[in-house]
């Protein structure tokens, strides 16, 4: 059985990380110790205290020299990760401790990737020395990113999650809705359409109970219509718009920013069909109680959020 997580990081150390990786890049014990400062026997030592403390053979001895085990190639991976993780960190404290710079861990659900990098853009063009990750997901997948401390921030929506005390949030914009199609769709030149004309369509969509699906199930249900069997769920704008290019019947519904903006370059049709149901607003949402670095704070506030 795996030792606990507080265990393996009492005993575990950076060296022994950076040995493990020597050796998967020479398969040679001797290379991979002079490679990290130490003897042949104190790498061997290293490597036994690593493979002691996680109950599992991490590298098999060849005649080619030493191959990692499949529980050792996750752990080389987490260990490049460690390293880089640490890299971008004394990057972030060089740029910190001259006064500018930092480096700001975003996430943002679809619908708000035009207004948020509207936002990012002021930032960067105040603070150019700053470094952006920018991660795009569903509500539900950003909020466990902040419950792990990977994302500062997110554009999201907290009413998906069983525990919304756990966070902070601010309404930042409305929402509203459009449903987009191919250029060619058949309803695409028409100057109105009920959602019964859209009934028999293959719906491209959000996965089940994500808010943008959880209104369109209601669209239906209030126009006294089954919603739609067959259906493909996507998070990703990308392959929703490969979808619609590929396929003139398809249909999809997205926010109205980000179907102006494709429409805009002539990827899309937005269809004319008036929806009732109102979205619910984007929340600027960070984890109630975390720490809120000096980035993070500046981009909050082109939000106007003090």
């Amino acid at each position: 059985m795996l030792p606990s997580l507080s265990s393996v990081v009492s005993r575990l150390h950076l060296r022994q990380l950076r040995l493990l990786i020597a050796l998967d890049e020479f398969g040679s014990l001797l290379k991979a110790a002079e490679q990290v400062g130490l003897t042949q026997p104190g790498a061997s030592k290293a490597l036994q205290e690593v493979e002691d403390t996680l109950g599992v053979n991490l590298f098999t001895r060849t005649n080619r020299g030493l191959r990692a085990t499949e529980a050792g190639l996750c752990v080389i991976r987490y260990a490049r990760l460690i390293q880089t993780n640490l890299g971008q960190m004394r990057e972030e404290m060089e740029g910190l401790l001259q006064g500018h710079g930092g480096k700001l861990a975003l996430g943002t659900i679809m619908g708000a990737v035009p207004f948020l990098t509207e936002m990012l853009m002021r930032l960067i063009h105040k603070h150019p020395a700053i470094s952006v990750e920018l991660v795009e997901d569903n509500s539900a997948e950003l909020l466990r990113l902040l419950d792990q401390g990977r994302l500062d921030l997110a554009i999201c929506r907290t009413t998906i999650s069983d525990r919304p005390d756990l966070y902070d949030s601010v309404n930042v914009r409305e929402e509203t809705l459009a449903v987009v199609a191919n250029l060619h769709h058949p309803a695409a030149k028409r100057k109105r359409i009920e959602l019964a004309d859209l009934a028999d369509a293959r719906w491209v969509v959000y996965s089940a109970n994500m808010p943008m699906r959880l209104l369109l199930e209601r669209e239906f249900r209030q126009a006294g219509l089954r919603f739609p069997l067959y259906l493909v769920e996507t998070t990703s704008a990308f392959a929703t718009l490969s979808l619609l290019q590929k396929e003139p019947s398809f249909v999809a519904l997205l926010s109205s920013d980000v179907a102006t903006f494709c429409s805009s370059f002539g990827m899309t049709s937005v269809l004319p069909l008036r929806l009732r149901s109102r979205s619910e607003p984007y929340e600027l949402v960070t984890r109630r109680g975390a720490p809120i670095s000096p980035v993070a704070r500046r981009l909050m506030e082109e939000f106007g959020v003090q």
